[in-house]
């Protein structure tokens, strides 16, 4: 029997606070350089980065006739730069601020003659400090990094399996590095009145584009110093009435009027018999809210597998 409580590793946010909020503003420094340099695509999804098998990838980025891919490593814990034409940079991440961190990183890509130039200001945090003017921030360790990337692992492997439950359109499961939290979002297909706004250093104009259509959205995040509690989140944009009443599972989830969502605490799924379950029970319940009250058009969004679709391969 597979070893679960490994699989879905306990990560108290007080034992990584540092390291936590050091790795945030390091993948913002890789994810504005994919942002620089990538075609604008619909909702922000050109900026976000992918869950691999060894921590997180930009995938490839365009530059000029090449293209090129950053890729976080947690198990050998270095930051790889590949390149098209075959040459690569590995810088090894360890404590160290994020100053340095971004200066090496963009010593690298100009040896590979990838120049970029990005805004060094933070994104969707309070007080933010530029990138090459923070030496606040040099935590790293390697345990938490690790279990912080098993985590989404398992959180993107069950995210993958509720989106393709839907054929409407949806969005990829990406981690966002402004407000550091992988997601998975389904669209009605109709537009959403216009949000209000008021991301910390995020222009309104970028989050109205992002909620531009009605949403129904589910994620992980792993908490903060004013939050420190990892949860799943689940909410609709805009929230139909009856939402904040609705019966979700599993019985551990609750109502956050302050955030507008649901909440399922991670250990409550870590700490469960059948994690899987317990997440995708909580997926599809606040979907099936959002799009039942919200009234979408849900036959025409459901997937229909073909006779020859197998879930699980056969032995």
């Amino acid at each position: 029997m597979k070893d679960v409580s490994n699989a879905w590793p306990a990560l108290p946010f007080a034992e990584w606070q540092d390291t936590a909020a050091t790795l945030h503003m390091w993948t913002q420094v890789v994810g504005k350089i994919r942002l620089t340099l990538s075609p604008w695509t619909n909702h922000s999804w050109h900026v976000t980065l992918y869950v691999t098998s060894r921590g997180l990838t930009t995938s490839p980025i365009p530059h000029g006739t090449s293209t090129f891919e950053i890729r976080f490593d947690f198990i050998d814990h270095e930051l790889g730069i590949l390149k098209s034409d075959g040459a690569v940079r590995i810088l090894t991440l360890c404590a160290q601020s994020v100053a340095k961190f971004y200066q090496e990183v963009m010593k690298a890509l100009a040896e590979l003659d990838l120049p970029v130039s990005i805004n060094t200001m933070p994104n969707e945090i309070e007080n933010p400090i530029p990138f090459d003017r923070d030496e606040e921030h040099r935590s790293y360790d390697r345990e938490y990094a690790n279990r912080f990337w098993r985590v989404l692992v398992q959180s993107d492997r069950v995210f993958k399996e509720f989106r393709s439950r839907f054929c409407g359109k949806c969005s990829p499961v990406h981690f966002f590095w402004g407000s550091f939290d992988l997601a998975v979002t389904r669209f009605s297909g109709r537009p959403a009145p216009p949000h209000p706004g008021g991301v910390p250093h995020l222009p309104d104009a970028i989050t109205r584009e992002a909620y531009s259509q009605e949403v129904s959205s589910l994620g992980f995040w792993p908490g903060n110093a004013a939050a420190p509690t990892p949860i799943f989140y689940s909410y609709a944009y805009p929230e139909p009435a009856g939402f904040a009443e609705a019966k979700i599972q599993p019985e551990a989830a609750f109502y956050q009027p302050k955030l507008h969502e649901f909440i399922l605490p991670y250990d409550s799924v870590r700490t469960a018999e059948k994690p899987d379950e317990v997440l995708l029970d909580f997926a599809q319940s606040t979907y099936d809210a959002a799009s039942t009250l919200g009234k979408w058009d849900r036959d025409a969004l459901q997937e229909v597998k073909p006779s020859l679709h197998f879930t699980h391969p056969h032995s």
